[in-house]
């Protein structure tokens, strides 16, 4: 498509959106879970399409040379449309935060005021490789009242139009407006580009992906972006934690799902206990298979496990079976090194200090910040909220797992009787 075309194509798409938010925004929930509901019937209705459509993209996928990882991501299997269904059950069964009104208060003047929990708007999704985020991201933004535009990975595009085409047919089954959910039909990167102009149609922007996808969003939009570049996740054991727990933490923080983004990175550990702790927990990480780069004197306390860090380790997002680890000389030390090399995504401390542990969670600033428990709790689904969009380590308008609830914001309601301001 030349430049006129993609111009005139994305204009078409934001103002449909737009249309269609005021739609969604005002749709009884009764109505969305249905429609999550019957989404979730008909994939498994269409899934000989559905995998056909992903046979096009995969086979496709092959003949570049995209990687086996890659490949594993794109594709969709028939335990992959299970999975979205389930999701999409899930989704419908929690409560609809639309319309949620809260703190009213009756005011001198005479007015009551309160706030309202209403939609976003129109959300732009753009994310990489894996299918099933167009069904999971389609799903909540619906159930929060969102109009949403899905851009997937050029190499998706087959499977990411089919699945919309699903959910497409559903909704007009219902006499809904379709456009509640739209697919960007072309791969050309001007149509993000053009996309991301659309400050007047869009309200936020959420990239899902790697961090040079998610830098090169926020360069080029004029709309406010969903941040979250890379999660650089530590734990701080502190000289009174208990060592067996804190092994058992460690142990789980990196190794039972090390590409993840809430995977500990980091490991600092209070010298008054190095001695002793840094060969127990050296040996279990790396009889669990894990990588170990540490500071001068954690090489000493390790004789071999720990090999010498480089300058350009610390602060290292892996997403792989290795950490840094050193030694710090107390609280302080261990929060000041955070501040320098964290990601605001999720900080732990194990502790028995109820003073210190009160201190890192005041002082620590993190989407996420634990006493005594594994990072790889920071999650919506851990966290209660179901399912979520994302892990927001900016502070406007989300911070942490982004749910149902942080696809709304609120506005003020006000009853009066007639009163007038003096």
């Amino acid at each position: 498509m030349d430049r006129t075309q993609i111009e005139a194509t994305v204009l078409d798409m934001v103002n449909k959106a737009k249309a269609a938010a005021r739609v969604i925004g005002a749709m009884p929930a009764a109505l969305k879970n249905t429609i999550l509901l019957e989404v979730g019937e008909a994939l498994i209705a269409q899934q000989a399409f559905i995998l056909a459509e992903n046979a096009k993209d995969m086979a496709a996928a092959e003949q570049k040379g995209i990687s086996a990882a890659m490949l594993n991501r794109l594709q969709i299997s028939e335990k992959g449309i299970k999975d979205m269904v389930q999701g999409l059950r899930e989704v419908a069964a929690l409560e609809d935060p639309v319309g949620e009104v809260s703190e009213m208060r009756r005011r001198p003047s005479g007015i009551t005021v309160g706030r309202m929990r209403v939609p976003l708007g129109v959300i732009l999704m753009i994310y990489e490789s894996r299918p099933n985020v167009t069904i999971d991201s389609a799903a909540l933004c619906l159930k929060a009242g969102n109009a949403v535009i899905l851009r997937g990975g050029s190499e998706a595009i087959n499977s990411n139009l089919a699945l919309a085409k699903v959910l497409q047919e559903v909704l007009a089954k219902h006499a809904v407006d379709p456009a509640i959910v739209q697919v960007l039909s072309f791969t050309d990167r001007e149509g993000i580009d053009c996309l991301l102009q659309q400050e007047e149609y869009i309200d936020l922007v959420i990239p899902r992906g790697g961090e040079g996808l998610i830098r090169a969003v926020t360069e080029k939009s004029r709309i406010p972006v969903l941040k979250h570049y890379k999660g650089v996740c530590h734990c701080f054991v502190d000289e009174d934690a208990d060592q067996e727990m804190a092994i058992r933490v460690i142990l789980n923080a990196k190794v039972q799902r090390p590409g993840v983004c809430n995977a500990l990175e980091g490991l600092l550990v209070h010298r008054e206990i190095a001695n002793e702790f840094l060969p127990k927990v050296a040996t279990a990480l790396k009889e669990a298979g894990v990588r170990i780069l540490g500071c001068h004197r954690s090489c000493l306390l390790c004789d071999e496990m720990i090999e010498p860090a480089g300058e350009s380790d610390w602060g290292t997002e892996f997403l792989d079976l290795a950490l840094v680890v050193r030694v710090v000389a107390d609280l302080d030390e261990a929060m000041d090194y955070i501040d320098r090399y964290g990601s605001k995504h999720t900080e732990i401390i194990l502790t028995r200090s109820y003073e210190r542990s009160q201190r890192f969670l005041r002082e620590v600033d993190a989407s996420a910040v634990m006493v005594n428990a594994s990072t790889r709790f920071n999650d919506g689904g851990q966290f209660g909220l179901g399912a979520e969009i994302g892990i927001s380590t900016t502070k406007l308008h989300a911070y942490g797992p982004m749910g149902l609830k942080e696809l709304t914001t609120r506005k003020f309601i006000v009853y009066g009787a007639g009163e007038t301001r003096a």
